[in-house]
């Protein structure tokens, strides 16, 4: 799948929901699903900048694709990076250099979150596109 078409099966399950407390819910229950990162790649240069919470996630080039692992100490994170691991694992550098990250405001995702937690947002999405950049630049 390409990240737009993931991008847009996330708008429309977040579609599904009433309100915002069973988005909350369904973020919560997504960061069950992620897939975790090695507890020896939990280290500090893993860890997300500018996140409340602690947030750790790494990149790996595996036949040209990005393959990310990641982990939080707080659930509600723990789902966001989720979210956001399951738009950008598993595609080129390229394409995640390239993709838009619109489908976050479309969701209304940024907008109820903290101020904190969307500063964090931002950021996990800076270092998923910085792997890329890494990614890219190496080939």
């Amino acid at each position: 799948m390409t990240i737009a078409e993931i991008q847009e099966e996330i708008i429309d399950e977040f579609s599904m929901f009433d309100d915002w407390m069973q988005r909350y819910e369904y973020i919560i229950d997504l960061g069950k699903g992620l897939p975790k990162i090695a507890e020896e790649d939990k280290v500090d240069e893993n860890i997300i900048k500018g996140c409340q919470s602690k947030v750790w996630v790494k990149g790996d080039l595996i036949d040209d694709k990005v393959v990310f692992t990641a982990d939080s100490d707080a659930i509600l994170t723990k789902g966001i990076i989720a979210i956001l691991i399951r738009v950008f694992s598993n595609q080129s550098p390229a394409a995640i250099l390239e993709a838009d990250t619109s489908f976050i405001d479309e969701i209304g995702l940024k907008e109820h979150l903290s101020p904190t937690r969307a500063n964090g947002l931002v950021s996990m999405v800076k270092q998923i596109k910085m792997y890329a950049l890494a990614f890219q630049t190496k080939k």
